[in-house]
């Protein structure tokens, strides 16, 4: 596999704080950035918060779902995605 300019490796490792499963090896000059394990957690983690905030904010407008529960709003959170359209193409067909 080839690493081409701005692309990533080893968050796998950070995330489940194992060893890297394969080694690295520059063919032309690089600059790499690094992040620790701990850095690399919170900013999943703060990330993560920031996302369960839009939606729940979003769900809480939903007067449909006024009768569920927190818990029951957190998990609907956790499965929903960010699909974006063009104006004129079909959502539903």
């Amino acid at each position: 596999m080839n690493y081409e300019k701005d692309s990533a490796f080893g968050e796998l490792a950070l995330l489940y704080n194992t060893p890297r499963a394969a080694s690295i090896k520059a063919l032309t000059d690089s600059i790499l950035f690094a992040l620790d394990r701990e850095t690399f957690n919170h900013i999943v983690k703060e990330a993560v918060m920031k996302r369960r905030e839009i939606f729940s904010s979003f769900l809480s407008k939903i007067t449909l779902l006024d009768t569920l529960t927190p818990i029951e709003k957190d998990k609907i959170c956790d499965c929903l995605k960010i699909e974006k359209y063009n104006k004129g193409d079909y959502v539903i067909k």
